[in-house]
């Protein structure tokens, strides 16, 4: 099944300033989340983001809040836990994540919703954790628990569907 931008949502989990330089490869996971973001936008597909205690581990990345429509503070590493669910809109079915980290925060969020019924699509170029063996860990439960992992680019065209899209250039500017 092809990712349909009017049901998707881009759910940005955690990439605060103060976690991400302890996660690996960290500028790249964080260019790649604001190219997703950046994309969704230009297509009006909702961007949620999620802070993971904001008060200790400060808000997310400028260039990430920004671009979200909503950002959520939690205290639980499951945002299902608290106040996802409802910010989710109804036309909602196909869940694209980005953050950190993946195998705590986007990991047990993701499981969330996918016991929820939505298609969970971590994107594998815009997670991270601070071990590469534990994003790697991560990716394996998700994928045996039903998620398909993506890459940005994959979303970025399924979204479009088509070179004749009135975005194509805009968003191949930011591929390229």
């Amino acid at each position: 099944m092809l990712i349909d931008a009017s049901q998707s949502v881009l759910l940005i989990v955690d990439l605060q300033q103060k976690l991400l330089p302890v996660i690996d490869d960290n500028q790249a996971i964080l260019a790649q989340a604001v190219r997703m973001a950046t994309i969704a936008g230009l297509l009006g597909v909702p961007v949620i983001g999620t802070e993971q205690l904001p008060d200790k581990l400060g808000p997310n990345h400028p260039d990430v809040r920004g671009l979200c429509g909503r950002t959520l503070a939690k205290s639980h590493f499951d945002a299902c836990a608290e106040g996802l669910l409802p910010a989710l809109p109804a036309s909602a079915r196909q869940i694209v994540i980005a953050g950190c980290e993946a195998h705590i925060c986007m990991l047990q969020t993701a499981l969330s919703l996918l016991e929820r019924g939505y298609q969970v699509l971590p994107l594998l170029d815009a997670c991270g954790s601070r071990k590469p063996a534990d994003r790697e860990a991560a990716f394996a439960r998700l994928r045996q628990a039903g998620a398909v992992p993506v890459t940005v680019e994959m979303v970025a065209y399924e979204w479009m569907r088509d070179a004749a899209h009135p975005a194509f250039r805009d968003i191949l500017k930011l591929i390229k």
